[in-house]
């Protein structure tokens, strides 16, 4: 009998998201691949085996009776690298002052951007370590990770050396995105410094970063000085992703369509015909209902209309200083209770469709032969108790790259 590392034995719910090799879209979404009293067999840090009533030699069973078994979380979209907080940032936006207005006093973004720029590496590492540990307790085994923070040729290359470092060193798989256009700092304008994203900050990317986003937002960046950034991003070899429409209806996401974009993220104000347009170019949608959650908003972005669009849905917890959240189980219960998502579309959002928005989807998020084994057990019956029982982490046992951790 062939033996192997581990063997998982008896979930209730086996969610193996055995599917097409693209983005799920519409139906597709719902499909989560179960297996009742489902197996997964583990060697070298690799699915071997997916199915029932396996059976191989092993020091270690796992024994899964009464639980749900599925792929860890993908969080692709977060702002992990950062220093300090901005908890004083709550009463003024309960007083009504809006998120744009807190910009425009130096808050936000640029309160954050201060800290960062006088924080070391070594701080800067111990501060994002920490959050990752917490991630990944919650069930996220690989995430992406944009810079920002920086605003300035020097601080971007820090944060994004200290994202290389967090990959080599912590179990959670990084993919790091260069985010120099995040913000326009307050001693240039939004053309000069457009200048130096390009001339200055793109050339010292190489080996650091596999993406370029940029803010395309009223009051930020216009969709040509995006469009500008994103594809000389592309002649340094990144791959384009866009913060579009999440404040006001700017055309990102037709732009994101346009230009190859890989995701289009927020996406709350975007109009038909831009969702149409990433529709047809199957530019994945990334929605962070975490955001409108914690500015108080009432709008969130329109996931069943997308669906209903054919365009690929992904979750992510946009985890930053503006929107606190390390927990990707959190973001699943607020896509089902704020957008309407049916439990199994948030899941598949939450673990193929998101690994599809980063490029890693041939690897990780599906359980299926010759993956990664990346597993995740949970406290729960079946998937749909995922967003039902909230407010506690329903995550026993994550197991990363074939290891209990």
């Amino acid at each position: 009998m062939e033996s192997v590392d581990i063997l998982i034995t008896h979930a209730e719910e086996l969610l193996t998201l055995k599917g097409p090799k693209k983005p799920r879209i519409r139906q597709q979404m719902k499909n989560l691949g179960i297996i009742k009293n489902g197996s997964i067999a583990i060697k070298n840090g690799i699915i071997v085996d997916v199915g029932k009533h396996l059976r191989y030699k092993t020091d270690i069973i796992i024994d899964a009776s009464g639980k749900l078994v599925m792929p860890g979380f993908v969080d692709p979209h977060t702002h992990v690298v950062f220093a300090g907080s901005r908890e004083f940032e709550l009463n003024l936006k309960l007083a009504g002052v809006s998120y744009l207005e807190i910009l425009r006093r130096g808050g936000g973004i640029f309160h954050t951007v201060n800290l960062t720029r006088k924080a070391t590496s070594t701080q800067l590492l111990k501060e994002s370590k920490k959050r990752l540990d917490t991630m990944l307790s919650y069930g996220t085994t690989c995430c992406e990770a944009k810079t920002g923070y920086g605003l300035d040729v020097q601080t971007e290359v820090k944060l994004l050396q200290v994202q290389k470092k967090l990959q080599e060193t912590h179990p959670i798989d990084i993919i790091s995105t260069f985010l120099g256009a995040h913000a326009v700092p307050s001693d240039k304008n939004s053309n000069e410094y457009v200048e130096i994203v390009i001339n200055e900050m793109l050339p010292e990317t190489k080996g650091l970063a596999r993406f370029c986003d940029v803010f395309c937002e009223k009051g930020v960046f216009t969709i040509a000085q995006a469009r500008k950034v994103l594809t000389a991003g592309k002649k340094h070899g990144l791959v384009p992703k866009i913060h579009a429409d999440e404040i006001a209806l700017t055309g990102g996401a037709s732009l994101a369509a346009e230009i190859g974009a890989i995701s289009a993220d927020h996406l709350l104000c975007s109009s038909t015909a831009g969702l149409r347009a990433m529709a047809q170019q199957q530019v994945t949608g990334v929605l962070l209902p975490g955001t409108p959650f914690c500015l108080m908003m009432q709008r969130y972005a329109p996931a069943r209309k997308m669906i209903d669009l054919g365009v690929p849905i992904a979750v992510a917890t946009d985890l930053n200083p503006n929107c606190w959240t390390e927990n990707m189980q959190f973001i699943i219960q607020l896509a089902c209770l704020n957008m309407q998502m049916t439990p199994a579309e948030a899941i598949t959002a939450a673990t193929f469709n998101a690994a599809c928005a980063i490029g890693m989807h041939n690897g990780v998020g599906s359980l299926e032969k010759g993956k990664q084994a990346d597993v995740l057990l949970l406290d729960c019956p079946n998937h749909q108790f995922l967003p039902y029982h909230f407010g506690v982490n329903l995550v026993e046992t994550v197991i990363k790259k074939g290891k209990v951790l």
